[in-house]
């Protein structure tokens, strides 16, 4: 049976936990893309003359964590609306229109995660004080998560 857009909007979003256990998921995933990216900046930048100093700029590395994230997310979510993660946990990433997302969306998605995650996670707990259970970011990017049934079930 093929999903259309009006049976996946009726779906009830995924519990926090189950939430929880994709973004752990993706990030089992994202950790080695990270360690790549340092791993590159090393070999262009070379090596430091002391083990204290770091050897790639701080902001250099923060940069190329968000690019990372950026990409990882966009290709995922734009192709299918799912991350690996999200795939394993039966998560699927919606807009409310109904169409694709759009680059723009993944980035407000992607920034809107990281700010709702500080302080205190706020942005996440905001889905039990608004309707629908949307996140933060979720409110900010025009999206949210569904939980697909069981296949075959």
């Amino acid at each position: 049976m093929d999903e259309t857009t009006e049976d996946i909007s009726t779906l009830p979003p995924p519990p926090l936990w189950r939430h929880c256990m994709a973004m752990l998921y993706d990030t089992l995933l994202v950790i080695p893309l990270f360690m790549a990216a340092a791993g590159v900046w090393v070999a262009v930048l070379g090596p430091t003359e002391s083990i204290s100093e770091p050897a790639v700029p701080a902001y250099l590395q923060w940069c190329s964590w968000l690019v990372i994230l950026i990409a990882f997310f966009g290709v995922f979510w734009r192709r299918a609306g799912q991350t690996l993660g999200m795939q394993a946990w039966r998560i699927k990433l919606i807009t409310d229109s109904g169409e694709p997302l759009s680059w723009r969306s993944v980035i407000l998605r992607v920034v809107g995660a990281f700010i709702a995650a500080s302080p205190f996670a706020a942005g996440y707990l905001w889905r039990y004080v608004r309707p629908h259970r949307l996140y933060w970011h979720d409110s900010l990017s025009g999206t949210r998560l569904v939980c697909l049934p069981k296949k075959g079930g």
